[in-house]
């Protein structure tokens, strides 16, 4: 790196499928700062839903396979210097890679390009026949981020090269709002009634089977209440879940919205914000739908979990035992009953205007990046 250029940051991905790991890589590398660093992205394809959003973004895209298939060793060990000799061609100081798979292959080829690799850890998942390929990427990177406490203390402790830096919203995009009538009016549902809202594509680690549960028995007695839940699922753990409420469903009590891209408009209705992942698997990181939530003064209720508790630390009461369907039960009969969900929730909100702000997000990639270069 030239003195006084500008520290080209090359973010990997395989693919912009979703706007998950997709949108938290362009929300840094869009807000990086331009006196003092130059992004580029590679995926191995220019195909996906959120792929225009990045095209628009203007930053250099480059279409590249950056990892290798290690079946047979000899053939995969000849594609790493392939892969090398494409990073030294592209000129970058650093890689960022947001490519969540135990895979080797990436920092291995960065290592003989010789340029510094780092790794953001997203979820929870570690073991079985992956754990070896997480310890030796791990053992190669340049740096690691994790996302929330646990992850740094169980898979990474005493160690110097782990940085925390958990996930942050765009409080000016994420912020109370007053309620989008037209929304409501699409979705025919009246002002007067209690919108209960789950946002997260449907896999079983989610838990969405004990929220239904739960929604059921307060429908008993709660019959002015409705559950959207917002994500992908179109799956079969999403078929099976709208099997099981058909009867709701078919009612107009159960809503399955599928995928959005004006998540901020679901808030903006919701009363109470529902994250009903379960203790096993993958987990989660820092999820984000959590964030976007408080960060709009939406009451929250989450699985005790990894992750989950570090950003709700402060406020235990909106903790419940992961699969306790019981405990979710009582948890939002009590705000029903107290009416919390008619007052917007300002301490939740302030709690993440405070500790999860997008800005304090890419504040700490940039000083990690300077860091990465001995600057």
């Amino acid at each position: 790196m030239k003195e006084n250029s500008l520290i080209k940051v090359l973010f990997t991905i395989p693919n912009f499928d979703t706007a998950g790991s997709g949108k938290a890589l362009l929300n840094i590398a869009t807000r990086l700062n331009s006196n003092y660093f130059e992004p580029h992205i590679c995926c191995f394809h220019n195909k996906g839903e959120f792929f225009q959003t990045v095209e628009n973004s203007n930053i250099p895209i480059h279409i590249f396979q950056f990892t290798s298939d290690m079946k047979y060793r000899l053939k995969g060990l000849l594609k790493c210097f392939i892969i090398a000799k494409y990073f030294k061609k592209l000129n970058v100081d650093l890689i960022h890679s947001f490519h969540y798979a135990p895979d080797y292959t990436e920092v291995l080829s960065a290592k003989l390009a010789g340029i510094p690799w780092i790794y953001t850890k997203k979820n929870m998942n570690w073991g079985g026949k992956s754990k070896n390929g997480w310890k030796l990427r791990s053992l190669l990177a340049k740096h690691i981020i994790a996302q929330n406490n646990s992850m740094l203390n169980w898979y990474f402790p005493n160690s110097s090269k782990v940085t925390l830096i958990p996930r942050g919203v765009d409080i000016k995009i994420f912020k109370p709002q007053s309620k989008n009538i037209k929304l409501l009016e699409q979705l025919t549902i009246l002002e007067s009634e209690i919108i209960i809202l789950s946002v997260a594509n449907l896999v079983p680690v989610k838990g969405i089977e004990i929220l239904l549960d739960a929604f059921e028995l307060l429908y008993k007695t709660h019959d002015n209440i409705r559950l959207l839940i917002v994500g992908e699922d179109k799956n079969e753990y999403g078929e099976s879940l709208k099997g099981k409420t058909r009867e709701l469903l078919s009612g107009g009590k159960i809503h399955f919205i599928g995928k959005v891209q004006n998540i901020e408009d679901y808030y903006s209705i919701a009363d109470i914000f529902i994250l009903p992942t379960l203790n096993e698997g993958r987990m989660e990181g820092c999820p984000v739908s959590l964030l976007e939530a408080m960060a709009c003064g939406v009451h929250v209720m989450a699985s005790k979990l990894p992750g989950i508790k570090d950003i709700l630390t402060p406020f235990n009461n909106c903790l419940f035992n992961p699969g306790e369907i019981p405990e979710l039960y009582n948890g939002i009969e009590n705000l029903l009953n107290e009416k919390k969900y008619l007052r917007i929730n300002k301490n939740l909100r302030t709690h993440i205007i405070n500790n999860y702000s997008i800005e304090k997000e890419v504040n700490s990639h940039e000083a990690l990046y300077k860091k990465c270069m001995n600057l």
